[in-house]
């Protein structure tokens, strides 16, 4: 009996030390040094407008609307890039629901765009990514919204191409994925350079 409650001493207190470090010190090190090393990002990236109100992340898409925008990716986490519930649609590839999904998407986008019915469209255009909070998008997909943007803000297919060049984001690391560019960092620069005449 005493070498079992001698027993049951050391595993009370190495369960005690381990909590106190493992969920007291070593977060606390981690957010110190994250706040004094990386702040912005430390704090979720998030983008101010002109007046302090924020109005989104760097790291997470979200829905804009209207032809003086350009469009996100689709998203399936939640009602859309909603970060408490990331995720793709879980259909597989075989799924008749994902293909009515896209051809649905691929129309879409083909009217919302001016396309012929035959004109090729970017695969991020109509499908979602596998966290549903993807804030870019491919340097084709921004090709094919140009002119509509353009239009809307009445300014020249150049300007707003030449813009779309000064926010590309390269790959990770140099090595992965493709270059793509950040929506509402493109949105912003949209509305600061070129803004909606009323």
């Amino acid at each position: 009996m005493k070498e079992y409650l001698q027993q049951l001493k050391i595993a009370i207190i190495g369960t005690l030390v381990f909590a106190v470090v493992c969920c007291g010190i070593y977060p606390l090190v981690v957010w110190a040094f994250g706040q004094a090393l990386f702040p912005f990002q430390a704090n979720g990236s998030l983008i101010a407008n002109a007046q302090g109100q924020i109005i989104g992340s760097e790291l997470i898409g979200q829905t804009f609307t209207g032809p003086e925008y350009f469009n996100s990716r689709p998203s399936y986490a939640g009602a859309g890039y909603d970060p408490t519930d990331s995720g793709g649609s879980n259909l597989g590839p075989t799924s008749q629901k994902l293909a009515t999904n896209i051809q649905n998407a691929i129309a879409a986008y083909r009217t919302q765009n001016n396309l012929s019915a035959s004109t090729s469209v970017p695969a991020d255009a109509v499908t979602g990514s596998a966290s549903g909070l993807d804030p870019e998008i491919s340097l084709a997909n921004a090709a094919v919204q140009a002119p509509i943007v353009a239009k809307a803000r009445n300014t020249s297919l150049a300007n707003i191409q030449a813009l779309i060049n000064q926010n590309i984001d390269g790959r990770s690391l140099d090595i992965f994925g493709e270059p793509g560019v950040d929506v509402l960092m493109l949105n912003i620069a949209l509305d600061q350079k070129y803004p909606i005449q009323k």
